[in-house]
């Protein structure tokens, strides 16, 4: 795939999942207000800010890596022509699946709202299910012994202290 079209596939595909699980739905069940004063449990509420801030951040980072090192983009339907192992996904799998959950965990500290950590917990249960079920299998399918080895080095969901370097094959 073309750089422009997985640019392009990779945009759109953020604005429609990331885009509503993480910023649509809070939304729709929050409308975002504060709840209670900002000054109670404000540790919590900055801690919130930070995983907001650093989980989209990590969901652009991953995105755009997904166009230049994969030629492609995270949507199963158009998925990258190459592994993408580089930059965070040198250290966990699942970093953008991981910032989607941050991200909801921190507006539900942010914003003092609980129904969110449990919406948040809905996610994980579905993306673990979903990477378990569907994309680890169709990605052994798709690179085969290249996927195999770095699945036994990169954990899943757990982040590894120090950086992978892939062996040369």
């Amino acid at each position: 795939m073309r750089r422009p079209t997985a640019a392009a596939g990779s945009a759109l595909f953020f604005a429609i999942a990331p885009g509503v699980v993480a910023g649509l739905i809070p939304w729709w069940l929050t409308r975002w207000r504060v709840r209670g004063q900002l000054a109670h449990w404000a540790p919590a509420r900055v801690a919130g800010l930070i995983m907001l801030v650093a989980g989209a951040i990590v969901l652009i980072q991953a995105s755009a890596r997904f166009v230049a090192e994969g030629r492609g983009t995270p949507a199963p339907v158009a998925p990258t022509e190459r592994l993408v192992i580089g930059g965070l996904y040198r250290y966990v799998r699942n970093p953008m699946y991981l910032a989607v959950v941050a991200a909801i965990t921190g507006q539900a500290l942010a914003l003092g709202q609980p129904v969110l950590l449990g919406y948040a917990a809905v996610v994980w249960v579905t993306v673990a299910s979903f990477v378990r079920w569907y994309e680890e299998p169709a990605l052994a399918r798709q690179f085969g012994a290249q996927y195999r080895a770095y699945r036994r080095s990169v954990p899943a969901w757990l982040p590894r202290t120090r950086l992978w370097k892939q062996s040369r094959q």
